[in-house]
């Protein structure tokens, strides 16, 4: 086997964000562009001689021409073993499985998550450690600054390989084994939940829409929904993966996911209705006519665990990213466990999993999971909520208000400004900063602050410090107003906004959140000039 070296020069713009390097599909066509990167992964982790590398991604365009690039680029780094999902596809959860099962050194996973597909659409490259979970920040700047450097790549003059056929080849030193990407993850679903007790709610008539929005989960949702346990097959909506999603955008909330959320608000709607994203990792569950947010979701998940085979002797600890609400809280006080408040991002939830401090994790942006693996993880919170519905016997928003009127609710929204001029959105936020020093104490309407500050995180495990992660203006009520840029997307800055009061009379709990909201999303727009330096009316995005 001949090894080139390469000649290159470096990009500046190779720094990962809090889910790898995302950029438009025709950034990483260029010339060495994702060589760079690649080489730059390889060098800051290795030596990885010996080592086996997990490998595969969403089936977004250009995810398996960037596979054939990463599989002679690992022969020429002289990994040992490199396991390829079949077809080059590998959900993100279902790949933190396959690296924590086969115990190999890492994975690199190709996704650009929730973004949209097509030439014209988004790619994205990231690297997830040992342990199944991202590559820590230490890890990510050390590629960073690799990249910056980087004068030459190597890599293996051989065909591409044959990616569609399930066994192994042997090229020099490396054997490249295509496996099943759905069996091992389905396998370790079978042991988490009663899958005995959801067959028999499927065979009692009850209705479940799933929709994978024509990305990566539709072959797992067929494997384990009909193949597994016997729901019908018209139970399954776009769960053809496409390169470019069907022309959609897979973000499963209620704008993008329309087909879906037209479906369960119709008079014969099903029981239970639930979509997943681009890579598989997020969820959105939806009842009849009733949207459940993440927030709350992540909260009765915490609340009924015991009911899931997986979770039958209790839960350690809970952790939520800093804007998720504080639903979550209330649970975790109720059992005497701790809940920890992180910054966004799934990799600072890594060391407390590892630490077994906490047993379940999630984001408001739709991302919800547990210990099993070091990624949130979509069908894996869809087969818990099936799990509780078939246990519980009652319908979705029984649950919810149910969980309301013990532990009160927390009134929730997010409004996504989306696709921002990225110096309007920074000044933006530095504009509320300026005013911290003047705002505990001021009145606004119903409404005291309490304080205002830049959410900074000590890790309790590595005592690692993460600076400006989040804008929060707290109430003396326990309300919240958080503002936030978003790191996900390719195309200027989103601007979050997330808004949450407490509700604890139950004749209140069941009013529309936007209604409830009204007074906070308008102290919203007074502190930050909102359509001052955005030009919007209204958000892109409100769930």
């Amino acid at each position: 086997m001949n090894i080139s070296h390469v000649k290159t020069t470096d990009f500046t713009d190779q720094k990962p964000g809090t889910s790898g390097l995302r950029k438009a599909v025709s950034v990483f066509q260029q010339a060495h562009y994702l060589e760079n990167f690649v080489q730059a992964i390889f060098s800051t982790i290795g030596p990885v001689t010996g080592q086996t590398l997990i490998l595969g991604g969403d089936g977004r365009f250009y995810n398996r021409e960037a596979i054939q690039i990463i599989i002679k680029m690992a022969c020429a780094s002289k990994y040992s073993r490199i396991l390829v999902g079949q077809g080059g596809l590998l959900s993100t959860p279902a790949a933190s499985c396959v690296i924590r099962k086969h115990q190999a050194n890492g994975g690199i996973i190709l996704s650009a998550s929730h973004n949209p597909g097509g030439p014209n659409g988004d790619f994205g490259i990231k690297y997830n450690i040992n342990n199944g979970g991202p590559a820590p920040e230490q890890i990510t700047n050390a590629m960073y600054t690799y990249s910056k450097n980087i004068s030459s790549y190597n890599i293996a003059d051989i065909p591409d390989i044959d990616i569609d056929t399930l066994g192994n080849q042997r090229i020099g030193h490396t054997d490249i084994i295509t496996i099943d990407p759905v069996a091992d993850y389905a396998e370790q679903m079978s042991q988490l939940f009663d899958f005995e007790k959801i067959r028999k709610l499927f065979a009692g008539g009850f209705r479940l829409c799933f929709d994978a929005m024509h990305a990566i989960n539709g072959p797992y949702a067929k494997e384990i929904f009909i193949d597994q346990l016997g729901a019908p097959a018209e139970t399954l909506m776009n769960c053809t993966p496409l390169p470019d999603f069907g022309q959609g955008h897979p973000d499963p909330n209620l704008t993008y996911a329309a087909d879906l959320v037209k479906v369960m608000n119709a008079a014969d709607a099903p029981d239970f209705g639930a979509a997943s994203d681009g890579d598989g990792d997020r969820n959105m569950v939806l009842g009849q006519n009733f949207f459940v947010t993440p927030s709350d979701s992540l909260a009765i998940l915490a609340a009924n665990a015991t009911l899931a085979p997986g979770y039958a002797d209790g839960i350690k600890g809970i952790a939520r990213s800093m804007p998720t609400s504080q639903a979550a809280d209330r649970v975790a006080a109720a059992l005497g466990i701790p809940c920890f408040e992180t910054p966004t991002g799934w990799k600072f939830f890594g060391n407390l999993l590892d630490a077994d401090k906490v047993t379940l994790c999630g984001e408001e942006s739709f991302g919800t999971g547990s210990n099993h693996i070091r990624e949130k993880d979509g069908l894996w919170a869809v087969l818990f909520w099936l799990n509780i519905l078939a246990e519980r016997q009652e319908s979705v928003e029984q649950i919810v208000t149910s969980h309301w009127q013990q532990y009160g609710r927390n009134v929730y929204s997010r409004h996504d400004y989306e696709e921002v001029e990225s110096d309007s959105a920074e000044r933006l936020m530095s504009n509320i900063k300026k005013q911290f020093d003047t705002l505990p104490g001021q009145r606004f309407g119903h409404y005291t602050i309490a304080f205002s500050d830049d959410f900074a995180y000590t890790d309790p495990i590595d005592n690692s410090i993460s600076r400006q992660q989040g804008i929060r203006i707290g109430f003396t009520d326990g309300s919240r107003i958080v503002f936030r840029l978003s790191g996900t997307g390719t195309k200027g800055a989103t601007l979050r906004v997330y808004l949450e009061q407490f509700e604890d009379q139950a004749e209140k709990q069941q009013q529309d959140a936007q209604a409830a909201l009204s007074e906070l999303i308008q102290i919203a727009e007074q502190l930050a000039e909102i359509k001052k330096h955005t030009g919007r009316d209204q958000p892109t995005v409100i769930t």
